[in-house]
């Protein structure tokens, strides 16, 4: 058994194609497929169902590619180690973000930790939470950013900055003559949402602690983009909830129809997640490093109440 044969077990398991594994991996085909047999014959088992397209994993394999997983992560380590002693920041690191957190914050860092740490590769997806998770698990992902709390055994939370929610209230509404609003403000019947799957969406259902009435709705929004809420509540459709960075880049005219609400504002927590098994954590630390430090002025709130999603989206 060698680790090459187990990362082609991964990768095998990650596309459930042996040719699209072979590719990803660099070789042939014939030779990751040889080395994979070659394991299933040396454990005498079947890790994969090559009858089932896409290919299958038997329960056993599960089993195996858990610990192949692990395995790889400690051999990882040692390269860790290595270039913690030197002081090596460099080589890829791949970050996933959230949709809802990508647009404002990625332009804010980006620049100014490629000019720091030049010899760090980022590669960076968009995706939703789950998928953050699940990757984080499985070894797709470095580190990845996210609203907490998550509360998952795995996982390592470090929080980046505290976020408020600011209302979007356009003339025509009900709150528009209020200086100042408060959750109980609200109605969650006449809040634009983004469409599910996103964690602020669920914040805001929360912050209501009501549950929405679609019976009564005259139209189905499935969209991901502030942008559009915004456009939406412009048009008389109801006010929406944005994230305070979101609220920077809004014209003059649109500043106006911004209401805060009383303290303690509701906010959302945007932290650094990683592995509990901590690879490449001087990267994950130069990255919450610069982050903190170009978030620390945009975001002036300090007395804030953390709203946390109801689901893990």
């Amino acid at each position: 058994m060698t680790i090459t044969q187990l990362q082609y077990v991964l990768a095998v398991a990650e596309y459930k194609n042996f040719t699209l594994a072979a590719e990803k991996s660099f070789v042939t085909q014939p030779t990751l497929s040889m080395q994979v047999q070659k394991l299933e014959d040396e454990l005498d088992i079947l890790i994969f169902d090559r009858g089932k397209k896409p290919i299958g994993i038997t329960d056993v394999g599960e089993k195996i590619v858990a610990q192949a997983q692990n395995i790889i992560n400690e051999a990882n380590r040692i390269k860790d180690v290595v270039d913690q002693e030197k002081g090596f920041i460099g080589g890829d690191f791949k970050l996933g973000i959230i949709p809802t957190v990508m647009p404002t914050l990625l332009p804010m860092f980006l620049k100014s930790f490629i000019v720091k740490y030049p010899k760090v590769n980022l590669i960076i997806k968009e995706q939703n939470t789950d998928n953050l998770i699940r990757n984080l698990q499985e070894g797709h992902l470095d580190a990845a950013i996210a609203a907490t709390p998550l509360e998952t055994e795995f996982i390592k939370e470090r929080p980046l900055y505290y976020e408020p929610f600011v209302g979007y209230v356009p003339n025509n509404h009900r709150l528009a003559k209020t200086e100042k609003i408060t959750p109980t403000d609200l109605d969650i019947n006449d809040i634009l949402l983004l469409q599910d799957g996103h964690c602020f969406r669920d914040g805001i259902i929360n912050l209501c602690k009501a549950p929405r009435n679609f019976d009564n709705q005259n139209f189905s929004l499935q969209s991901g983009s502030f942008e559009t809420l915004v456009n939406l509540a412009d048009e008389g459709l109801g006010m929406t909830l944005l994230p305070y960075l979101n609220t920077l880049e809004l014209d003059a005219k649109r500043k106006e129809n911004l209401r805060y609400f009383e303290n303690p504002s509701p906010a959302r927590e945007i932290s650094l997640i990683y592995h509990k098994s901590e690879l490449k954590i001087q990267i994950t630390q130069a990255l919450k490093d610069v982050i903190s430090a170009v978030v620390r002025g945009a975001i002036a709130f300090q007395d804030v109440k953390i709203i946390s999603p109801l689901s893990k989206k």
